[in-house]
């Protein structure tokens, strides 16, 4: 698939930089059989079948985005941390480090191996690694310098890791906005950000039309907004994200599999967990599993699980909305996306939602 065949233009003003006052109360673009309908999320429960299983990402953001400055020079430092050597639940809530992360760093003149990053009045960084692939990743090793706990101190130092086209720092009210209200498992360093409509109101209509809601964990990481750069999405190669469908997740699959009632999946992510458990033998199932999946869906991919899909309006030329066209059809996505321009839809994170089918061959 050439990249290009996912490009749109989208205006500046369209990016929302802030969610909607109400958690949700954005837009819901329905894609249906007869074109785009314009509605509200709040209204999600009323648009699904009595009886549907609706699945979430009940991965929890981290505070990752650590601003420094270089020791001696002062030079300017950010580093968003990806992933600890261990996992981020598995950091010990008295250890004060040194910890190794895989980093993402930016500085003004680079970053050498030795280098040490004073952030706030507690936290050192030091560069033990830099890679050379194209993403740029470093090893740092953090400690702190007064015996506080590591985790501790980087709940206080963290930023939210909002991502770079929300064009202003993050504040106080993004550190409950950029979290679904079903987060519970950290270690993801971008939110899954069809979750984020899901209100306590939302989830409550859900359950009072009959359908259920089951989690799984998918920490989102590199693999799901670094840049394509390639011009064939067969030549991108997707990192590794770490997932987990438990046995209760995987019985609520086949039980609706087997009534005859459609898989939602809240988010492009919970549709990549889902697929990469996919049984290989029983289309419609899942098997409980636990691991890491690389896997990049595009269009001409077979879907085994999912039926429907919540998602939010995605970058043009990414592999999100690679996956959103192999799941409802390049031209119906496509057209949806000009449907949501011309009718002044927010995009993004921050923005409005699609609720899509899946197309049948």
């Amino acid at each position: 698939m050439r990249v290009s065949d996912f490009d749109y233009v989208l205006p500046a003003d369209r990016i929302a930089q802030r969610p909607p006052p109400e958690r949700d109360g954005a837009r819901m673009l329905r894609l249906g059989d007869d074109g785009p309908i314009d509605a509200l999320v709040r209204d999600f429960a009323s648009h699904l079948p009595r009886g549907a299983l609706v699945v979430v990402n009940d991965t929890r953001v981290v505070p990752s985005r650590l601003l420094g400055e270089k020791r001696g020079t002062r030079g300017r430092v950010e580093l968003l941390l990806v992933k600890p050597a261990g996992s981020w639940s598995g950091l010990s809530p008295s250890d004060p480090g040194p910890v190794a992360f895989t980093a993402i760093g930016r500085a003004s003149k680079g970053l050498k191996i030795g280098t040490e990053i004073d952030i706030g009045d507690r936290l050192v960084a030091r560069v033990e690694r830099v890679a050379t692939n194209r993403d740029g990743a470093l090893e740092v090793r953090l400690r702190t310098t007064d015996g506080t706990p590591l985790a501790t101190a980087l709940e206080a130092a963290g930023h939210v890791p909002l991502p770079p086209y929300i064009d202003r720092p993050d504040d106080a009210s993004d550190q409950s906005r950029y979290q679904t209200v079903y987060a519970s498992v950290a270690g993801a360093i971008a939110a899954p950000t069809a979750g984020l409509h899901l209100s306590e109101r939302v989830l409550s209509a859900l359950r009072a039309n009959d359908i259920d809601i089951a989690p799984l964990t998918l920490h989102v990481g590199l693999g799901t907004f670094l840049p394509v750069v390639a011009d064939d999405l067969n030549d991108h190669v997707m990192h590794a994200e770490a997932f987990a469908i438990n046995a209760a997740t995987s019985d609520a699959v086949r039980s609706a599999h087997e009534r005859g009632k459609p898989v939602v999946a809240v988010g492009t992510t919970v549709v990549r967990a889902l697929e990469s458990a996919a049984d290989p033998d029983r289309e419609g199932y899942v098997v409980p599993s636990s691991g890491e999946t690389s896997m990049l869906i595009q269009p001409g991919y077979a879907f085994r699980v999912v039926d429907m899909l919540l998602t939010n309006f995605h970058l043009p030329r990414s592999t999100l909305l690679a996956l959103v066209c192999a799941f409802a059809g390049t031209e119906r996505v496509m057209a949806a996306y000009a449907h949501a321009v011309e009718h002044g839809y927010r995009f993004y994170s921050y923005g409005d939602a699609m609720l899509a089918t899946r197309a049948r061959a």
